[in-house]
């Protein structure tokens, strides 16, 4: 699965052509969760409640970035970087 961003020892991915709704990948500290981009909602997994808040504060602000590569993942074409929370 295609990594997209690391900030805080947090791995952000999506995979090409993933089910709705749009949303990311999260593994911490050998956890994983899914979020869901627009809302920031923790779908399958879990992940400890420090970095899921990160990890929503971060959706937020990169939201629109986050949307674009989603788009780009259902046409199977190269994800872009999203800069992390820690830069």
């Amino acid at each position: 699965m295609p990594r997209i961003s690391v900030f805080f020892g947090i791995v952000i991915q999506m995979y090409w052509r993933d089910h709705n709704p749009p949303h990311v990948h999260a593994e911490y500290q050998g956890q994983e969760a899914t979020f869901e981009i627009r809302t920031g909602v923790m779908g399958d997994g879990e992940i400890h409640p420090k970095a899921a808040r990160l990890v929503r504060e971060w959706l937020a602000e990169h939201e629109a970035e986050l949307l674009e590569n989603w788009e780009r993942g259902r046409l199977y074409q190269p994800f872009k970087q999203v800069p992390g929370a820690d830069n």
